[in-house]
């Protein structure tokens, strides 16, 4: 199983995020801000790794911002880093995610199948099949859930 804690995911937007609508903003991809929070939560630094730039990039960011994702950094290998000629272009990241793979874009939830582990599926439906368990003798019983 991966351990998440740390592990770096560059993710592109344009055609990965959302419909490929540059250099508006298009339609947002089945499962992909409820995948990119899952995973977050789970440890992953997000990289949001794009061609746009200026406005554009801003956009969206605060898009993704407004639909519940934070980067861990943008266009950079980490936060606090300054590009200069010196640096290489290339990402440092341990996974990326973008519609230009061998073999094109997957979907979200192929995405999700691939990173996470059958058993990590297993143990959430088991831990919401008990919680809605729990709502429920609490509900037959006259108690609050």
């Amino acid at each position: 199983m991966i351990n998440f804690k740390n592990v770096k995911i560059a993710v592109d937007f344009d055609g990965t995020i959302v419909d490929h609508e540059y250099p508006d903003i298009g339609k947002e991809k089945l499962f992909a801000f409820q995948t990119l929070k899952e995973l977050n939560k789970l440890g992953a630094r997000l990289i949001l790794w794009t061609f746009r730039t200026g406005d554009e990039l801003e956009q969206a960011v605060e898009f993704c911002r407004r639909n519940g994702v934070e980067f861990y950094a943008v266009n950079k290998n980490y936060p606090e880093e300054v590009y200069d000629e010196s640096i290489s272009r290339k990402i440092d990241a341990d996974i990326f995610i973008d519609d230009k793979n061998v073999g094109g874009f997957p979907g979200w939830s192929e995405i999700w199948q691939i990173l996470v582990p059958f058993e990590l599926h297993e143990k959430e439906m088991e831990r919401q099949i008990a919680a809605a368990r729990k709502k429920s003798i609490r509900r037959l019983f006259g108690r609050k859930a």
